[in-house]
């Protein structure tokens, strides 16, 4: 059936192919961070020493403000970043295209290694994906860190996305 320039049809409420609606599926500061609170995983992506990407599913957390993830020390995504410190996440969800929401974001990783400083980010993904933190959990939280180091992403750029706000005008 052809869709006729008649009031209310679907010719009406559908924008032209071709417009740019990119401006209106922004997410603000205040989006991105209430979504990235969210209890979800990521896909972090590394560079391997041919060039190709390397990506991976990932719980993560937060320290210093700033996204982290923990890894064994000898994984290929931290000796990736020893080499290269470009780093990639990517953080998504929806079920359709007009429930689709998600954030890149893009920058330089930081690895830490010292016990001290990586036990915030141990705490924060416990939480986030576990139980509730208490000092019972202390030990808990060590044998997680054991062998490993924090990742943290020091972001350069930020994409978002949240096809919500088209109200299913794509």
């Amino acid at each position: 059936m052809l869709a006729t320039q008649t009031e209310g049809t679907m010719a009406d409420e559908a924008p032209p192919r071709g417009v740019k609606q990119r401006n209106k599926i922004v997410m603000s500061q205040e989006e991105i961070d209430e979504f990235l609170q969210g209890r979800h995983s990521m896909t972090m992506s590394t560079l391997n020493a041919d060039g190709s990407i390397h990506s991976i599913a990932m719980w993560y957390g937060f320290v210093d403000g700033c996204i982290g993830i923990e890894s064994k020390a000898k994984a290929q995504k931290v000796l990736n970043l020893r080499r290269n410190p470009n780093m990639t996440v990517l953080v998504e969800d929806g079920e359709t295209y007009e429930t689709l929401r998600g954030v890149t974001l893009i920058g330089k990783a930081e690895i830490i290694e010292d016990p001290e400083e990586m036990f915030p980010l141990g705490i924060s993904v416990f939480e986030r994906y576990m139980a509730p933190y208490t000092e019972e959990m202390r030990g808990a939280v060590e044998m997680m860190l054991n062998k490993r180091v924090v990742v943290k992403l020091n972001v350069e750029r930020t994409i978002s996305w949240d096809h919500r706000k088209l109200g299913g005008g794509y």
